[in-house]
């Protein structure tokens, strides 16, 4: 009898015994192993996919270097790259360079998904409240009519009454100049003038400012905005090759708290940091990179561009849920889009002649 047989009953014919299978070893699970996760963090490539993914700080982070210089150049892909990368870091489809799930997407997904509607749904009421008001009148003032009537009453004498006037006191009249000072704060202008690579610190006293500046170089000429730390506030005022001569902005869009601007040049360049209560009142026409102030009504806003690269057009109205990007085309461009009231400041970015008509 072998090893895999039951014993033969005792008494049972030869021809009538049957063999019995010893009951089979049992099987052991087998533990599949957890595949690997990035060391990326979900909530970091949602928050730079949805606030900086104009700038393709996303794909930097991940790791995506190439994909991230061309949706850098692109400027998200004109807003369709920025919104297709969104989705993927939300729905779980975004990987890291190496193919890997983002870390803490199970546990953090319905938290992205509430505040990126609940964000998207308040932006859109607050726009269309803001594009219904217009700018409020102050109501004049008007002299108390009791005092008339008193002057009427008033006895005859012998000698003349003298009937002192109210004294009305003049409101003091908000300008946007005095609404950007509030909102950005100030500091004195700050000139600086060198030669290539160089650092140069920001005033304090003011969250947001503009830097007029010019390149007599033939070479890349750039300048970012850096925190305490050195790090990266997400901003990238200038980046162009050869001389330039315009007006940019720091700190509508920081990712941080501005301390040093990081020049990279290979000719000589100048720098003037102003306040954003500096800038002009909006012009009806121009060139280059500009920023105004436009205290207007809501409406709409008539724009011409015959450049090459890209035309972008900014409205920052220091609102929580402004949704300031009116205009954003590469090369030529002409068309009307909706204005916001004023006061705000607009930022223009452009490598060629443009125009402008608020109605």
């Amino acid at each position: 009898m072998t090893t895999s047989q039951r014993p033969v009953p005792t008494g049972v014919p030869t021809t009538q015994q049957e063999q019995f299978l010893l009951p089979a070893p049992p099987i052991q699970a087998v533990t599949m192993p957890n595949p690997p996760i990035s060391q990326k963090s979900f909530m970091a490539t949602w928050l730079f996919s949805w606030l900086l993914g104009i700038f393709a700080v996303d794909r930097f982070y991940l790791g995506k270097i190439g994909t991230g210089l061309l949706k850098l150049v692109t400027f998200g892909g004109l807003g369709i790259w920025w919104l297709v990368d969104l989705i993927l870091v939300l729905v779980g489809a975004q990987r890291d360079k190496h193919g890997l799930t983002l870390a803490g997407y199970g546990q953090f997904k319905k938290v992205a998904w509430i505040v990126t509607g609940a964000v998207t749904v308040l932006s859109m009421i607050v726009s269309g409240i803001n594009a219904g008001n217009g700018p409020s009148e102050s109501p004049a003032a008007v002299a108390p009519a009791a005092a008339v009537a008193d002057a009427a009453d008033a006895p005859v004498v012998d000698e003349p009454v003298v009937l002192e006037e109210p004294v009305v006191e003049a409101a003091p009249v908000d300008t946007v100049q005095s609404w950007a000072d509030d909102a950005f704060g100030t500091f004195e202008v700050v000139s600086q003038t060198g030669f290539g690579d160089n650092l140069v610190t920001l005033p304090a006293g003011a969250t947001a400012g503009i830097v007029t500046a010019t390149h007599d170089g033939s070479s890349n000429f750039s300048i970012s905005v850096l925190d305490a730390a050195n790090a990266s506030t997400g901003q990238l005022l200038v980046n162009t090759i050869g001389a330039y001569n315009g007006t940019t902005e720091y700190g509508f869009s920081s990712f941080g708290e501005d301390a040093t601007l990081q020049i990279t040049a290979d000719g000589n360049w100048s720098l003037t940091i102003a306040p954003i209560s500096a800038a002009p009142v909006l012009a009806a026409s121009g060139a280059g990179d500009g920023v105004f102030l436009y205290d207007g009504s809501a409406g709409k806003l008539t724009a011409t561009h015959d450049g090459s690269s890209n035309f972008a057009i900014i409205e920052e109205t220091d609102e929580l849920f402004s949704m300031g990007l009116l205009v954003n085309e590469i090369g030529p461009y002409s068309g009307t889009v909706p204005l916001s009231s004023g006061p705000s400041a607009i930022v223009v970015s452009a490598d060629g002649n443009w125009t402008l008509l608020a109605e």
